[in-house]
């Protein structure tokens, strides 16, 4: 089993165990140990795991830390420790206000702290100012929400490829790049005037008075909303082109066989390339709050449903596309239906909220 399969198979057992966790010792032994295991570090090894280390600070003495991770020196020097964690109960909200963490990092050794309440972890180094660590982390996984990308990130972090110098060299690109997309979804979400004016001053000669800045910035949060919907639908257009290719490619040849003439024919459903990239839409929208695998699709002579756990029981919503007029059937939290004419498949973004509801009254979503 591979880093990526280990980490997210730890991924699913925080899950699993932590609503039964009461303490922050039950945190350290079910969810934190586990996962600087799967990091590859023996932590009963006390030469290369050390529980509350003790580092005396000044006039301070005894303070501890809840783990420091050992690494030996350069030709066979005392091993020093390499990586600070801070543990909190997984209920917790994870500060740096007098924090343990910001004092011991300029008083060791150590290049990173790492502050966890055993679900989110947060990597902290020195970037902005040598030896005092920085107020912001670079790097932030959540085991709820494990992305290929951070799992790389976090490979650097396991003992086979543990290395001061590649961490840091990317250290910084992480920590900016982590902020521009908080600024960006801000954006989005808000557009600023700085940005409305930006725009609008491109594609509008007249003078921006209140109402014109008003009606901008609702035209550039659309704009918004429809290039992303577009590249969405494009990327799915293309993959499930590269899909088509590959099935015709694999299927064997077969000769025809011929029905019995007495045999009544079912009626036949035919799934669209429409329906399947209404899907694949559904899909990217609860993808990020359960496993993608769990919504599955099945057609219909009249709709096109798409399921939750392939469950009659549970559906998510029912798509009309085959008909003069396209709609969307979603349900509210009380599974009541209701249905909504959509001009393009596009439009089912317009309805996230509501397949977001729908999904909340099967299971609450991680």
């Amino acid at each position: 089993m591979d880093f990526k399969d280990q980490i997210k198979q730890h991924g699913e057992r925080v899950a699993r165990l932590k609503e039964s966790i009461q303490t922050e010792e039950a945190t350290k032994t079910a969810l934190i140990l586990p996962f600087l295991q799967t990091l590859g570090y023996d932590v009963f090894d006390p030469f290369e795991v050390v529980p509350e280390f003790i580092s005396d600070i000044g006039t301070k003495k005894g303070e501890k830390v809840d783990y420091a991770i050992l690494k030996e020196g350069p030709n066979g020097s005392p091993a020093e420790p390499c990586i600070l964690i801070e543990c909190k109960h997984w209920k917790q909200a994870l500060t740096l206000h007098d924090n343990q963490l910001l004092r011991y990092f300029h008083v060791t050794k150590a290049r990173f702290g790492v502050l966890t309440n055993g679900v989110i972890y947060r990597f902290y180094t020195d970037l902005q100012e040598p030896n005092k660590m920085d107020d912001k982390p670079f790097l932030e996984i959540n085991m709820l929400d494990l992305r290929d990308n951070q799992v790389e990130e976090l490979k650097k972090f396991h003992k086979s490829y543990f290395d001061v110098e590649t961490i840091i060299s990317t250290a910084s690109e992480l920590k900016y790049t982590g902020e521009l997309k908080v600024l960006i979804q801000k954006e989005l979400a808000t557009p600023s005037d700085t940005l409305v004016r930006h725009f609008a001053r491109q594609v509008y000669g007249g003078t921006l008075t209140a109402k014109m800045m008003d009606y901008f910035t609702n035209l550039v949060r659309k704009s918004f909303q429809h290039t992303f919907s577009d590249q969405i639908t494009d990327r799915l257009k293309t993959a499930l082109g590269q899909e088509e290719i590959t099935v015709q490619q694999a299927a064997p040849t077969e000769l025809p066989v011929a029905a019995p003439i007495d045999e009544k024919k079912e009626p036949t459903v035919v799934t669209t390339q429409e329906e399947l990239e209404g899907f694949y839409i559904v899909r990217a929208i609860l993808r990020n709050l359960i496993d993608a695998n769990r919504i599955v699709h099945r057609d219909a002579q009249s709709y096109f449903a798409i399921l939750l756990d392939n469950n009659n029981r549970k559906p998510i919503c029912r798509l009309h596309l085959n008909g003069s007029k396209k709609a969307i059937t979603v349900f509210d939290e009380n599974r009541a239906e209701q249905r909504h004419e959509i001009g393009t498949i596009n439009d089912i973004f317009l309805y996230s909220d509501t397949l977001i509801k729908s999904l909340s009254a099967y299971e609450k979503p991680s």
